[in-house]
């Protein structure tokens, strides 16, 4: 496998998470603009973000291994694949490409470049949504680097659309978008005030996650030869 310098790596991460956040915020706005029914404006939502997922991670996760998410990045962290230092440089990378994401959805709709959210996300069936969203993101991550590798952009983008509908929360399951998303004062927003319970929520979602994970793909001991009375009928 090809390997990229850290400052590619960073782009690559900047630049997923800022089209992810484009597409969140923008189709959004567009949902908004064509509805005034709420289910179908989140289906309007949940479709585009499910499918750029599929095309970022496929084209660059090669590069960077498309984390987009600090929570993700914390997992790989804490899993000793990406030292602590490159790790701080990708949450970073990740927070300013989510801001310029925002901005550029809002340039594209003629709206102020930034604009606090009003919009209520909070209480405990809220932060439960969300550590569940981000434990089952890192789950279908961890276990399909481990089976299906070629199939991780599909089932991570297969998971998140599926997420939108069965979490309270609409599942960010990333705080790098969360916080983008509480600059928008539109359809996919969240209100600055909220944020630090999301973000703590999801951040021990992902650990939990990765620790079921070890554990359930951790190695096990290989059997030996079948006895020849097991073979028997």
């Amino acid at each position: 496998m090809e390997t990229f310098d850290l400052s590619r790596r960073l782009a690559a991460e900047s630049l997923g998470t800022g089209i992810l956040v484009t597409t969140v915020v923008g189709s959004g706005i567009m949902a908004e603009t064509l509805t005034k029914d709420v289910a179908l404006a989140l289906l309007c939502n949940t479709l585009p973000t499910g499918a750029i997922l599929v095309v970022l991670i496929t084209v660059l996760g090669p590069i960077s291994g498309a984390h987009f998410n600090p929570a993700v990045t914390l997992v790989f962290t804490g899993r000793r694949e990406l030292p602590v230092n490159e790790a701080a440089l990708y949450v970073i990378a990740q927070i300013a490409g989510g801001i310029a994401g925002t901005i550029a959805a809002h340039l594209m709709f003629g709206l102020p470049l930034l604009d606090l959210s009003t919009k209520v996300r909070t209480g405990g069936a809220q932060w439960f949504a969300e550590a569940v969203a981000a434990f089952g993101l890192v789950a279908t991550i961890l276990g399909g680097i481990r089976f299906q590798r070629a199939a991780v952009p599909w089932l991570v983008g297969l998971y998140i659309t599926a997420a939108y509908w069965f979490t309270a929360s609409t599942s960010f399951a990333n705080p790098a978008v969360a916080i983008a998303r509480s600059l928008t004062n539109t359809f996919s927003g969240i209100r600055p005030a909220d944020l630090p319970g999301f973000i703590l929520a999801e951040l021990c979602g992902a650990i939990a996650g990765m620790l079921l994970m070890n554990w359930l793909l951790g190695q096990t001991k290989a059997r030996g030869p079948v006895p020849v009375a097991e073979t028997r009928s």
